[in-house]
């Protein structure tokens, strides 16, 4: 019996899925470039099951059934671009390539353009969830032609995680919407994670306190309206202790790494000329962070002044910096739903908004309690231009208002950086704002470059230059 699916690639994520799609049923056939990879794939995890192992492509593709489904679990960029070229030989019109890397959505939009052509039916699948959703069922966020949708749905629909008995996975949009679509994801990953970074940072430096009290606070939030894998683990990696018996997170240097995705949903962001402060925020976070040799000489030459131990009311503390935790979230996910509205219109797709916050709600990295909320929010008003025009997250951002400042204030008297949840707050308070000092820009852009301004007692559209010199 030939296999339903190929998969190539067997590092941690294609193995997992591997495995994934044999448990529920669907055949498989795998291949790595290092041929030896997968014989030590089939003795180990894959042993007593259904999985095929292949030593060629040609192996692989002969195993497939027809049309044939060719999954690539590989590095973004040149590698895919190679696999693609030597499988194209092998394959038939209607067959289909499916990449399920994290590749830049333009990339994806090139490939399914290309491949078309060829006859072939290309698919940007974005899949979240790291190992474990791989192995146990990930967020799939599939897009590209289309055509390929009813011969890979019953594979990918069973495989994703499950939440009340929905799949989460459903087909995105055209080209590269589905590609797009994980990039904004893991660009609100990065917001999410810098933001639970400075309340960390706020509880520990500012408030000193433990590990310990940490975890139970983390804990605590996590059984609350906050409720979410990130917040969820970091409870977990508060709790952990080295061999020595000592919390291992302080062990831990403090440079973090990025892959680029996040730097990418910036970019994009630039490009449309969308506001996403409080990611771009979080990256720059991350390349401050990797500047650890220099941070330290800056230590020794700008010292922080010496600060008193905290004597205010701590439990009052702890429960603004969970405020402006919970506020400043919402930002990262408005931020995101709106980057993929301004894309939807850019690029010409039909984006689900609600649909895409079910994708979310299990599986991937920022599933979240308010997922729901937000899919809410949309079957509400479909055409929702911000999620904080949505009654129930005005009335979050309403009550958490005075803490959110109460915790950004705190951070500043303790020479505590939180850029992520200051940049939220400035957008929020700029987002709400009927006036904005742009008038003053225009102003000067006119007088220096001659740019022209519009007024506010004219129509809209009708534009204004002034001989600001007399000359």
């Amino acid at each position: 019996m030939r296999a339903d699916i190929g998969l190539i690639g067997l590092a941690v994520m294609g193995q997992n899925l591997a495995l994934n799609i044999n448990d529920h049923c669907f055949k498989v056939a795998v291949f790595n470039r290092t041929v030896r990879v997968v014989d030590e794939f089939l003795a180990g995890p894959a042993k007593n099951t259904r999985i095929i192992g292949a030593h060629s492509l040609a192996e692989l593709v002969e195993s497939l059934q027809s049309p044939r489904i060719v999954m690539l679990m590989v590095k973004a960029g040149e590698a895919v671009e190679q696999c693609i070229a030597q499988l194209l030989p092998l394959l038939s019109a209607g067959d289909i390539i499916i990449d399920g890397g994290n590749s830049l959505f333009t990339e994806t939009n090139r490939r399914t353009f290309e491949l078309r052509a060829k006859g072939i039916r290309f698919v940007g699948a974005g899949v979240s969830g790291g190992e474990e959703g791989a192995r146990h069922g990930p967020s799939i966020m599939p897009g590209g032609d289309k055509l390929a949708w009813p011969r890979i749905k019953p594979i990918f629909q069973t495989i994703s995680a499950q939440v009340e008995g929905r799949p989460c996975c459903e087909w995105v949009g055209d080209d590269g919407a589905g590609h797009y679509v994980k990039m904004v994801h893991n660009g609100i990953e990065y917001g999410d994670m810098q933001l639970i970074g400075e309340a960390y940072h706020l509880l520990s430096e500012g408030l000193g306190l433990s590990t310990d009290e940490l975890h139970d606070i983390f804990a605590e939030w996590n059984a609350g309206v906050m409720s979410s894998y990130l917040i969820e683990i970091t409870s977990a990696i508060l709790a952990y202790k080295d061999d020595d018996g000592l919390p291992l997170l302080g062990k831990i240097l403090d440079t973090a790494g990025q892959k680029g995705t996040g730097k990418w949903t910036v970019i994009n962001a630039l490009d449309l000329g969308f506001p996403l402060t409080l990611i771009g925020e979080a990256v720059f976070s991350r390349c401050l962070s990797a500047q650890k040799a220099e941070r330290l000489k800056a230590s020794e030459i700008l010292p922080k002044p010496s600060q008193a131990s905290f004597s205010g009311d701590k439990r009052a503390m702890i429960a603004a910096i969970g405020d402006a935790l919970y506020a400043a979230k919402i930002i990262s996910y408005t931020q995101g739903f709106s980057l993929m509205r301004e894309a939807s219109k850019e690029y010409n797709w039909s984006l689900d908004y609600g649909e895409i916050a079910l994708m979310w709600r299990g599986g991937c990295i920022i599933r979240s309690r308010f997922l729901n909320d937000i899919k809410s929010a949309y079957d509400a008003n479909p055409n929702l231009e911000n999620l904080l025009m949505a009654d129930f997250f005005a009335e979050v951002m309403k009550k958490a208002d005075a803490g959110w400042r109460k915790a950004v204030i705190f951070g500043i008297g303790r020479c505590i950086p939180t850029p992520a949840f200051s940049s939220a707050l400035a957008y929020y308070d700029g987002y709400r704002s009927a006036r904005l000092p742009a008038n003053l820009l225009q102003a000067q852009r006119d007088y220096f470059g001659a740019h022209t301004y519009e007024r506010v007692d004219r129509a809209r559209g009708e534009f204004f230059h002034s001989d600001w010199t007399g000359r």
